[in-house]
């Protein structure tokens, strides 16, 4: 279970809130949303989760298996099972997708990776994902296209074997088929292993048709404002964000 309690974050050296007294709890197997307009804190979320240094936590805790993750640092969160799936996935020159994914491996495990083994893994996983072979020796998102950078994304969350997944506007970037890729990938991946949780930050509806929530959440001012399914999302595309917080009082538990 993934749970965060009462928090209330800012910027570094900032007094302004950007989250607020914000709670949602994620159990094992379920798949949440946070819709929201813009500038309303969706991603400052996912980067508070993962405990990115330009944030600090004024209140309230984050807790996996009821046990706050606040202390650890961002590469302590990850072997706790956290993942992250980013917006704007960063480039590292010099450093090769094999090597970055085959490092990152062992340091989950702990143990020394196969390379026999890792680079037949690797080469199934690239052509699930849809990638071209010659990428697994190339810089890690060096010349990626912002679909191949998504793409790579995901070929790393079905390498690292997360429990806790979060996609913070995954579907950005992508055209329909590589979206479709994509969804397909996370789907097989929840299917295989059914414990893991995935929280999906998106302004869309269209890959909610793939990924199929069991919850949605509207943010707005640093809080949810309401819950529901799959309706609420597609009452959204079809009125926006205002009517519906006005009209829907306190956020369903």
């Amino acid at each position: 279970m993934l749970e965060i309690k009462n928090l209330t974050c800012s910027i570094i050296d900032s007094d302004v809130p950007i989250l607020e007294d914000f709670s949602l709890k994620i159990n094992e197997g379920e798949t949440h949303v946070i819709m929201g307009p813009n500038g309303t804190g969706k991603s400052t979320l996912s980067k508070v989760i993962m405990g990115h240094y330009q944030y600090e936590v004024n209140s309230g805790d984050i807790c996996i298996d009821s046990e706050s993750i606040l202390h650890l640092s961002v590469d302590e969160r990850a072997k706790k099972g956290l993942f992250l799936c980013m917006q704007d996935p960063t480039v590292i020159e010099g450093v090769s997708n094999s090597e970055f994914l085959r490092t990152a491996r062992a340091s989950l495990t702990g143990e020394k990776v196969n390379l026999y083994t890792f680079i037949k893994d690797m080469e199934q996983g690239m052509k699930d994902v849809s990638l071209d072979s010659s990428m697994l020796h190339r810089s890690l998102n060096h010349g990626f296209s912002g679909g191949e950078k998504k793409k790579n994304e995901i070929l790393q969350m079905k390498f690292l074997k997360p429990k806790y997944i979060i996609l913070d506007e995954l579907d950005s970037g992508l055209d329909v088929d590589s979206l479709r890729i994509v969804c397909d990938n996370i789907n097989s991946y929840m299917k295989e292993n059914k414990e893991a949780s995935l929280l999906i930050i998106t302004h869309y509806t269209r890959i909610l048709e793939y990924l199929k929530p069991d919850f949605v959440h509207i943010l707005k001012d640093g809080s949810i404002k309401k819950s529901g399914g799959m309706e609420l999302a597609l009452e959204i595309e079809k009125s926006g964000y205002s009517d519906i917080i006005e009209s829907g009082g306190e956020a369903d538990e």
